[in-house]
Protein backbone atom coordinates (compact mmCIF):
# COMPACT_ATOMS: atom_id res chain seq x y z
CA UNK A 1 0.00 0.00 0.00
CA UNK A 2 2.78 2.40 0.85
CA UNK A 3 4.31 1.64 -2.54
CA UNK A 4 1.10 2.67 -4.32
CA UNK A 5 0.88 5.86 -2.26
CA UNK A 6 4.42 6.80 -3.30
CA UNK A 7 3.67 5.94 -6.94
CA UNK A 8 0.60 8.20 -6.99
CA UNK A 9 2.60 10.97 -5.31
CA UNK A 10 5.28 10.72 -8.00
CA UNK A 11 2.57 10.77 -10.68
CA UNK A 12 1.16 13.91 -9.06
CA UNK A 13 4.57 15.58 -9.06
CA UNK A 14 5.15 14.76 -12.72
CA UNK A 15 1.64 15.90 -13.69
CA UNK A 16 2.09 19.16 -11.78
CA UNK A 17 5.45 19.70 -13.48
CA UNK A 18 3.82 19.45 -16.91
CA UNK A 19 0.86 21.63 -15.91
CA UNK A 20 -1.90 19.06 -15.55
CA UNK A 21 -3.45 20.48 -12.38
CA UNK A 22 -6.57 18.31 -12.32
CA UNK A 23 -4.65 15.07 -12.72
CA UNK A 24 -2.13 16.18 -10.10
CA UNK A 25 -4.86 17.02 -7.60
CA UNK A 26 -6.62 13.70 -8.05
CA UNK A 27 -3.35 11.76 -7.80
CA UNK A 28 -2.49 13.58 -4.57
CA UNK A 29 -5.93 12.74 -3.19
CA UNK A 30 -5.49 9.07 -4.02
CA UNK A 31 -2.01 9.08 -2.49
CA UNK A 32 -3.35 10.63 0.74
CA UNK A 33 -6.11 8.03 1.04
CA UNK A 34 -3.72 5.15 0.38
CA UNK A 35 -1.24 6.47 2.93
CA UNK A 36 -3.93 6.81 5.61
CA UNK A 37 -5.16 3.26 4.92
CA UNK A 38 -1.56 2.01 5.10
CA UNK A 39 -0.96 3.80 8.40
CA UNK A 40 -4.17 2.43 9.95
CA UNK A 41 -3.38 -1.11 8.81
CA UNK A 42 0.19 -0.83 10.11
CA UNK A 43 -1.01 0.28 13.55
CA UNK A 44 -3.65 -2.46 13.70
CA UNK A 45 -1.08 -5.05 12.66
CA UNK A 46 1.34 -3.81 15.29
CA UNK A 47 -1.32 -3.94 18.01
CA UNK A 48 -2.44 -7.46 17.08
CA UNK A 49 1.20 -8.55 17.05
CA UNK A 50 1.68 -7.19 20.58
CA UNK A 51 -1.49 -8.92 21.78
CA UNK A 52 -0.52 -12.31 20.32
CA UNK A 53 2.92 -12.22 22.01
CA UNK A 54 1.28 -12.30 25.45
Amino acid sequence: MLHYAVVFFVIALIAALFGFGGIAASAVGIAKVLFIVFAVLAVVSFLFGMIKKR
